[in-house]
């Protein structure tokens, strides 16, 4: 077991648009992090994780997120399952997610495509 406290998180800033803190576990396997977004991210076309899969729950605020060439509403409660090589793009106006990853998120992997 690790236990990771809050004053042991690392803050993270994709773009003034989402942001947060990630959750540092010795576990390649899996890892999680509070995101907020506050717009469109990425501002142009998509977000691809090239490796892992993802989960995004949304805390608070309501929001869409585009997957493919679908676009679905997100609201507090709702939980959206991302496929590795999947495209998606997220807007919200100060939606707060908590993301699960696996495995474990790492930045090179998670490319901006159009």
């Amino acid at each position: 077991m690790q236990v990771v406290a809050k004053s042991q998180t690392v803050k993270f800033a994709n773009s003034d648009k989402r942001y947060g803190v990630e959750f540092h576990f010795e576990s390649k396997d899996l890892n999680i992090a509070l995101i907020t977004i506050n717009g469109r991210y990425p501002e142009k076309g998509h977000l691809v994780n090239e490796v892992c899969k993802e989960i995004i729950y949304v805390i608070n605020g309501s929001g869409d997120v585009g997957v493919d060439e679908e676009v679905h509403k997100l609201n507090p409660g709702d939980a959206i399952f991302i496929e590795q090589g999947e495209r998606y793009y997220l807007l919200g106006d100060n939606v707060e997610t908590l993301v699960p990853c696996s495995p474990a998120f790492y930045p090179e992997q998670h490319k901006e495509v159009a």
